[in-house]
């Protein structure tokens, strides 16, 4: 395998639910804020080096910053990105995550000019603030947020029988932010992130619906490359690094239950999607961009998806790191609910998040198997 320069200044990366859209009953949530990481960013980034973490996906709030076309309020991130410096923690940006203000129609022309406007003023005051251009989403899951936000009222527009028209705005939102960015910012770098799926029929009568099921997977990035309606504006150098999401879910018999990984007729290994990605979108930095589960399965599901990845890059994919997603527990978005999937618990002692001692352990274990595996390219991965 040809060496190739790392992306992250780690393999494992932490990522801090960050989601601004209005829920199911329209109520605005911030994830940032209610977790406390907006409070307490410095000593969140300074545990996640504890652990051999040293970068994060972060969000930035589109809907505090501009409460007003063009002027822009920086107050809610300038804390968080001075607390990264001064960790030294390398974060990712989301500049949309599933939120955005509420005097915009996100369907409208107007959503494209704004975001690109808003996306280099962030790219501007990144480079003022630390002298290096940014690292960014622009869009989180444009194929996630059409489906959920576009057909299904599950969040934000929260409409029906728009989610093609929602995801094009989209695509053209994130082509013309990432324009914008790298003239903003030469030499920023954007991840295009979205899930990777495979559903299996139940019959064979489902065979031709499930493949265009799994078929539509690939289609924001298809179009962020110009592949695939070329006129929103998309070209291959539009997609730079390609990150894809992956949890335990994301594998289904069509119309019923999830797939359990031990269902080896019908569960495809998960490093030959990784690999089917990586074919897809040759040439692109890869990298695992959500992953987690709830409750006491979190070590096991972090070591299989790493054991996956590792196994994909000993086949010679550019794949750079595994992000565990979100990193800190959180309360659901649409119910009272608390979800424990994170390296670290919501609880605080002493402005330290409680940490889930399962997952640190394996966690500390595989850092050290990551280390060998890519000290070494040519070491079996599992």
């Amino acid at each position: 395998m040809t060496p190739y320069a790392p992306l992250f200044r780690s393999f494992f990366l932490g990522g801090f639910e960050c989601s601004t859209h209005r829920n199911m009953s329209r109520r605005r949530l911030d994830m940032i804020a209610a977790t406390r990481h907006d409070t307490m960013a410095y000593e969140d980034y300074s545990q996640l080096g504890e652990h051999g973490i040293r970068t994060a996906r972060d969000g930035v709030r589109w809907h505090l910053i501009e409460t007003s076309p063009g002027q822009y309020d920086w107050s809610s991130i300038l804390p968080m990105m001075r607390a990264a410096e001064r960790a030294g923690t390398q974060v990712i940006w989301d500049l949309c995550h599933y939120g955005w203000p509420d005097d915009l129609d996100v369907f409208s022309p107007a959503f494209v000019d704004r975001f690109a406007r808003y996306a280099a003023a962030f790219a501007r005051l990144h480079v003022e603030e630390t002298g290096r251009a940014p690292f960014v989403c622009p869009v989180n899951e444009i194929s996630f947020l059409a489906f959920a936000g576009g057909d299904m009222e599950r969040c934000s527009p929260h409409a029906t029988g728009r989610g093609m028209d929602l995801k094009r705005n989209l695509v053209r939102a994130a082509v013309a932010d990432t324009h914008a960015v790298r003239a903003a910012a030469p030499g920023t770098r954007t991840a295009a992130i979205d899930p990777v799926i495979n559903i299996v029929p139940r019959f064979p009568e489902e065979a031709e619906e499930v493949r265009n099921h799994n078929a539509s997977q690939w289609q924001a990035w298809d179009m962020l490359c110009g592949r695939e309606e070329p006129g929103l504006g998309g070209t291959e150098d539009v997609l730079d690094v390609v990150g894809i999401n992956y949890y335990w879910n994301n594998q289904w018999l069509h119309h019923e239950q999830p797939l359990s990984t031990f269902d080896s007729a019908r569960y495809k290994p998960f490093r030959e999607i990784i690999k089917d990605a990586a074919a897809r979108y040759a040439g692109r930095d890869i990298f695992i961009a959500e992953t987690s589960i709830e409750g006491w399965p979190r070590p096991a599901w972090l070591r299989f998806v790493a054991e996956e990845a590792l196994a994909a890059r000993a086949d010679g994919v550019r794949l750079h790191g595994v992000c565990l997603y979100p990193v800190l527990s959180h309360m659901g978005w649409d119910e009272d609910r608390y979800c424990p999937n994170g390296l670290f618990e919501l609880q605080i002692k002493g402005n330290r998040r409680e940490v889930y001692k399962p997952l640190a352990e394996e966690l500390a274990r595989l850092n050290a198997t990551a280390a060998a595996t890519l000290a070494d390219p040519l070491r079996a991965a599992v």
